[in-house]
């Protein structure tokens, strides 16, 4: 199942892992690093032994401190000539000061010079910044729109709706466009972000059928299928009355299809095999009457459920819609199941679409799903119509009705 759209999947997901390799830039800085100095690193280190920018400093300083002193000095020379005589000494030390800054202040000041440079380090080591500077990547919104064509071809290949595609590509571009990532993950990300994006695609309430069926208070539940030919719908709705049998729900079959040829005789078959009883008309007969007498007979016998077959026909054929309209307003069904061929990809959104607009379908049945290998209407149908997918058809047996579990369906593209 999927192992087309698997493959090509796969073949996306490496290259854009290798493309975001290749196309992103290395990150200039850590998020833990200080900020950007004009000064090199290996300017730094130079200063850190040498010191004599910050020596000249505070040289500098040290002398307007002095000539500041000699200043004061001089002052009170003029107005007090007998203190200065007492401070003789002092303006001796102050002289040679003047004399010999460079040397007595760069053994009193080195300690200061080298605690100033130690509070500028990084936590980090040079080293270690470097590292992780190598492993980090990141691209930009263009490089991103260049790298996900590959993807983008892969799933249009496989049938998945646009309106998908649109959704992986939004989601994806949210964990890569400008953000930093460790280029060992890139790959695990774009594997990550697909399988979260495909798994949202089926968060729809889903419906639980036997519960619903036994939970009803007013006998009978009713069902009924719509689609268009050959979509499997008769055999749908004959592995639908097994599963019931299996469950010990009764049911009975309504021969609503009274406008293609053999398909009466096509559900009778059925029901014959299974032991179900079959309300019919002949051909050409209103196919909502067929429906109503088919509820009025469960009600009669108190039966459980009744499974309505229709007439399959194209989505677009107004006359033919306005009929299942009318079945609708007849039999008011509890449950409205669309069922179309997995295999039909697009066609079978479509269709579905169609349908939901026409009668309003409140789940969906995907028959085919075992010969489908590209995926696309699995992937699709659900998000764009709002209605969960039921059941999946893997086999011409009765028994080969699974119900449908997203998780499934992400493991058969190769994402778990």
């Amino acid at each position: 199942m999927f192992k087309f759209l698997k493959e090509k999947l796969k073949s996306a997901i490496s290259k854009i892992s290798e493309g975001v390799e290749k196309e992103g830039k290395v990150e200039e800085k850590t998020s833990e690093e200080p900020q950007k100095e004009e000064k090199g690193f290996f300017s730094k280190l130079k200063e850190k032994f040498t010191g004599k920018e910050e020596e000249k400093e505070v040289i500098e300083q040290k002398k307007a401190e002095i000539e500041e002193k000699k200043e004061k000095i001089e002052i009170k020379k003029e107005e007090k000539p007998i203190v200065i005589e007492h401070k003789k000494i002092e303006s001796q030390k102050i002289k040679e000061e003047i004399k010999h800054p460079i040397k007595e202040e760069r053994i009193e000041h080195k300690p200061k010079t080298e605690e100033k440079i130690t509070e500028k380090e990084p936590t980090k080591g040079f080293f270690s910044a470097i590292k992780e500077k190598i492993v980090t990547t990141k691209i930009n919104e263009e490089q991103f729109e260049k790298l996900f064509w590959d993807l983008e071809l892969a799933l249009m290949e496989n049938n998945v709706a646009v309106e998908v595609i649109e959704k992986i590509k939004n989601d994806l571009k949210g964990e890569l466009v400008e953000k930093p990532v460790k280029r060992t993950k890139v790959k695990e990300i774009i594997q990550g972000t697909l399988k979260s994006s495909i798994g949202q695609l089926f968060e729809v309430h889903n419906i639980n059928l036997i519960e619903e069926i036994k939970n009803k208070k007013e006998k009978p539940y009713v069902i009924a299928f719509f689609g268009i030919n050959g979509s499997g719908k008769t055999t749908s709705i004959a592995k639908i009355a097994n599963m019931l049998k299996e469950k010990k729900i009764s049911c009975v079959l309504a021969a609503s299809d009274t406008f293609r040829a053999a398909s009466i005789e096509q559900l009778q078959e059925h029901a014959d095999k299974l032991g179900i009883k079959i309300i019919k008309h002949d051909y050409g007969s209103d196919p909502a009457a067929v429906a109503f007498d088919a509820i009025k007979h469960a009600k009669a016998k108190g039966i459980d459920a009744v499974l309505i077959d229709t007439a399959g026909r194209m989505h677009s054929n107004v006359n033919l819609i306005d009929e299942l309209k009318k079945i609708t307003r007849v039999a008011k069904p509890d449950l409205k199941i669309f069922v179309g061929e997995s295999i039909a990809g697009n066609d079978c959104v479509n269709q579905a679409t169609e349908f939901n607009e026409a009668v309003g379908i409140d789940g969906i049945i995907l028959a085919k799903a075992d010969v489908d290998e590209k995926g696309g209407a699995a992937v699709s149908v659900s998000y764009v119509t709002k209605k969960p997918i039921l059941f999946l058809g893997t086999g011409q047996k009765y028994s080969d009705l699974q119900v449908f579990d997203s998780e499934v369906i992400v493991k058969n593209l190769g994402l778990v």
